[in-house]
């Protein structure tokens, strides 16, 4: 990551304006690296004091902050709680107070997932007593009975361990004590390989008669909080409760079943399923003045999880598609074509409000061109990524303006969940890729509120996006 403070003082583009970086290949495929300044293959409007205003106006007011203590200040937005739906106001009122052209909401109906009561686990041994561990539901999950589930512990480590050792899985619970990996450098790929336990863990125990799950956090920090997350039901198999543990505690239990084989753990949680209800897909945009059919969008999404109050995921994101409009309205700029921010419903319990989006019939007549999320937390920019690889030699003219603000490198890559229906319409995808090794310290659990979010980090997110989305609506895709 480059130091922010050795950014030239001046971004603005000379008389003639266009000699920039060409973005030179990597050995890796799909990525091209920003490279030594080259003319250009073509010339464009003169943007120079729409750059540095832009520029000027982020880094000196830092708002995106200010949107993103307003989000998180209802706590963490389960969707379909009550927390969601006063996220939606508050965060329609920013928008109608930015003075954006058009501000509206369309109806989404998601599911209804409550945790209840806080998640209790003892574990009971002969030989050391009764000892309390850190535990919370997984999403989605079963409750207990009300007086709380208790069994054998059986330690595994991975799916085919639990398939050789299954005739000692009836009646016990599992405990998938699977670490991310820390030799892995992208904190996203290790992630991506031990959620499975989290995601399809019970079904696979239930497959061979466990009566319920608990699943090592997905982190690489070493300390006390659960992080929770979605698990899904295979409706082959019985539905039994899953949890999340607590790395240290996950450490502990290992110890102890080492100790004492044949401990009991006791779990209880009270989470519950609850009738589906309509939420909201926020919308504000700043109308194309030449092409207003055609959209640039941007967007973030509003529920989160419980736990903490969903700062880095994804307050974050919504805040920065906001701070993306005002920069670009406040600079007094008019874009060809419509720039939309979308802060959208249900990206955790599985995508809906994306879906709908993409499928509302307010869609008729227009034409994504591309479609931005912002889905990785607040950190600072490293990269962008996009579905389609020639755009890196699109946006080579902005390269001098990107490199101060961190941005080293355009790949392949790119989109979320949100935006991903979109894809099928043509439109490319794309995403700024942000430092992410501290990423999963904060990730679903206690630890992701406002104060683990780096102002002026964030506000680099909103700049580097502001340039390019603005570019875009100006030059296509």
């Amino acid at each position: 990551m480059k130091d922010v403070g050795q950014a030239k003082s001046q971004i603005g583009l000379k008389k003639n304006w266009w000699p920039v970086a060409i973005l030179g290949l990597l050995l890796i495929p799909g990525c091209r690296e920003i490279g030594p300044p080259q003319k250009a293959p073509t010339s464009v409007s003169d943007l120079e004091n729409s750059f540095e205003t832009i520029k000027n106006l982020g880094l000196q007011q830092e708002r995106a902050q200010e949107f993103l203590k307003a989000i998180t200040a209802v706590g963490g937005r389960l969707t379909g709680s009550p927390e969601a739906s006063r996220a939606v106001e508050i965060a329609t009122k920013l928008m109608t107070t930015l003075g954006l052209d058009r501000v509206t909401t369309e109806p989404v109906e998601v599911g209804r997932w409550v945790r209840g009561e806080k998640e209790q686990a003892l574990v009971k041994s002969q030989q050391f007593g009764w000892q309390s561990l850190n535990i919370c539901a997984l999403g989605n999950s079963q409750g207990t009975p009300a007086d709380g589930l208790e069994a054998g512990v059986i330690e595994i480590s991975s799916l085919e361990e639990l398939a050789t050792r299954k005739d000692r899985v009836a009646g016990r619970i599992v405990f998938f004590n699977t670490p991310m990996d820390r030799t892995t450098i992208e904190p996203f790929a290790a992630y991506g390989r031990a959620a499975q336990f989290r995601v399809h863990g019970a079904s696979q125990a239930a497959k061979f008669g466990a009566v319920g799950v608990v699943v090592r956090s997905n982190t690489f920090r070493q300390d006390d909080n659960p992080h929770t997350g979605l698990m899904e039901y295979d409706r082959n198999w019985p539905a039994i409760p899953a949890a999340a543990i607590s790395t240290v505690g996950a450490e502990r239990l290992h110890l102890w079943l080492q100790q004492d084989p044949e401990l009991k753990l006791w779990i209880r949680m009270n989470c519950r399923q609850e009738k589906p209800v309509v939420s909201a897909n926020l919308i504000g945009q700043l109308t194309g003045v030449e092409k207003p059919e055609e959209v640039i969008l941007i967007g973030g999404h509003l529920d989160s999880w419980d736990l903490g109050s969903g700062a880095h995921d994804d307050a974050a994101g919504c805040a920065v598609a906001l701070e993306v409009l005002r920069l670009i309205k406040e600079a007094g700029l008019k874009p060809k074509r419509t720039i939309r921010a979308v802060l959208f419903m249900d990206e955790e319990f599985g995508g809906t409000g994306g879906r709908a989006y993409a499928a509302s019939g307010a869609r008729k007549g227009e034409k994504h061109l591309a479609a931005i999320e912002q889905d990785r937390g607040g950190f600072a920019p490293l990269g962008l990524a996009f579905s389609r690889e020639d755009l890196a030699l699109k946006l080579q003219p902005l390269e001098e303006y990107l490199r101060p603000l961190g941005i080293n490198w355009i790949r392949t890559g790119g989109g979320g969940v949100d935006v991903a229906p979109l894809k099928e319409q043509g439109t490319v995808l794309g995403a700024l890729i942000p430092e992410a090794q501290r990423y999963f310290d904060y990730h679903h659990c206690a630890l992701d509120v406002a104060e683990a979010v780096h102002p002026r980090e964030l506000e680099l997110q909103a700049v580097v996006l502001a340039l390019v989305v603005y570019y875009l609506a100006q030059e296509g895709v």
